[in-house]
Formats: C-alpha cells, structure tokens, sequence
C-alpha cells in the first residue's frame, strides 16, 4: 500500500501539473472566463480561493483583492492560508468570491458553499469553475480510476472528486444563491502531447456550438438572495389625515353654555 502523500508533495504536484501543456491549455480557457465576469462586478472585499497559479482577479475593480489557498504557498502569491470549510472571515464581509476548482477538491464541499455563503454580502457575486464530470473530462478520471484502482499514487487533476453541474445548482439553489450564467470551456480531451490536441483543435468550434454542456468544465456566476420585507419610512412632512377624510366645521355654533340665557331679575316675581 502506497502512502498518502504530504501536502508538500501536493503542492509540488499540482505546480507541475499547471506548468505542463495541459495546465496551459486550461489557463488558456479559463482565465477569459474570469476577466470578462469580473470587469464589471464592483464592492469592496473580494477573495480568490485556490488556484493560485492564475491571477483570476486581474481584471477585477474592486478594492481590496485577496487569494488563499488550504496552505503554505512559497511559490505563488498567497494572502491568507486557510481552510476552505471553515472561513477565518467575517459574516457579510466579501463582495465578490471564486472559487476555481475548490469543491472538488475539499473534503466537504457543501460546508465550503455554506461558508461562501456566510461571508457574502447580499447581492454579492460567487464565481464557480469545476470540472465536468459529463465529458471527455470525466471520462479520462474513469478510466484512470479503473487502471489505477482508486490508489493514491492519481496526481492533479485527477486525484479529486468531480461534482455535477445539476448537483451544484441544486445546492446553490438551497443556499439562496440565484445562477445567472453558465458556460463551459475545454472541448478538447485532456491529451498530454499537444501534437494530440492539436489533432482534435476542431473539436473545440464543435463543442462550442453543438454540444456546449460537454465541455471539461464548466463555469458558473451566481448571485446570493436574501429573502425579506423592504420597510417603508413615513413620510412625516405630509398631514396624518387627508383633506377629504377630515371633517370641518361649516359654522361657528354657540357652546351649551352660552345657548342658555340667564333670566333677568326682574322677571323672577311674574
């Protein structure tokens, strides 16, 4: 039985892998997705959580712009090192968050979307990509599953845990979170040699436009809904009472009082 290896070994392992063709080649999709979501998304706070290979934030107008990664990051520039389940954040505190390849890879991934929730501010955006399980994608991580018989010795990308579009939008859905858009990227197999991908370069036009829910991952803008009344202030400068409702004396009438007159003296003998 081969041992688990350590997280430095992880580390070193997924830095090779985005330094390899094919982490270029997912760059290349991705980092298009991000800029042109981002460009015009405002606020104060956002967070990139994981991936930190790729400046996903770049494009980015708001303020302060932070990356985290699970832990110690020498070689790519890292703000804050934590866990992904349990956020060292502030309630309502972040604008904007994505999460590149994050679910698949956390150990509990609902909690890590509850967390997301926890930090966003309403109305705040959630970036998500994943890889898709329904494609060339996924079927490579099947059949690297049989051949290596789910052992430990499965490097980047494929040593997670792919989760389903339809499974991630229900889960948002539960969270509050309203899907805005989905697109997918990466149409051509996951081949090592690029003289391969290049081979099937006309796959990508192909996907794109006859089978777009097939590409190796997927890329998904969410907004979180908070449900609840709008109060609405009085407005004091304006008479409680309308003019029609209020009922105005027509004539001055005398008072009981005053309607009766006292009689004279004079009169009181007759």
């Amino acid at each position: 039985m081969s041992e688990q290896p350590n997280q430095q070994q992880v580390n070193d392992a997924r830095h090779a892998w985005f330094d390899s063709t094919l982490g270029h080649y997912l760059q290349q999709e991705e980092q298009p997705l991000y800029d042109q979501a981002v460009v015009d998304l405002f606020g104060f706070n956002a967070l990139q959580m994981g991936c930190p290979q790729m400046d996903l934030l770049r494009n980015s107008r708001v303020a302060y712009r932070y990356v985290s990664s699970d832990f110690a990051d020498a070689a790519a520039r890292v703000d804050l090192q934590c866990c992904d389940d349990f956020l060292p954040i502030a309630d309502t505190s972040l604008d904007l968050l994505l999460l590149p390849h994050r679910l698949e890879f956390s150990e509990r991934p609902h909690q890590t979307l509850r967390e997301a929730e926890r930090v966003m501010i309403p109305e705040g955006h959630l970036l998500i990509s994943g890889f898709n399980p329904l494609s060339l994608w996924g079927l490579a991580l099947g059949l690297k599953n049989i051949v290596s018989g789910r052992c430990c010795t499965r490097t980047y990308p494929w040593n997670s845990r792919f989760i389903g579009l339809a499974r991630l939008k229900d889960w948002l859905t539960l969270l509050g979170f309203e899907v805005l858009s989905v697109e997918t990227c990466c149409h051509i197999p996951p081949f090592e040699q690029e003289t391969w991908r290049q081979r099937f370069r006309f796959m990508h036009k192909l996907g794109n436009r006859w089978l777009p829910f097939m590409g190796g991952v997927y890329f998904i803008v969410a907004k979180k809904r908070v449900a609840g009344m709008t109060p609405l202030k009085p407005n004091w400068k304006k008479s409680p009472l309308q003019p029609g409702l209020a009922v105005r004396p027509t004539q001055r009438k005398p008072s009981q009082n005053s309607a009766i007159k006292p009689r004279h003296p004079n009169h009181c003998g007759q």
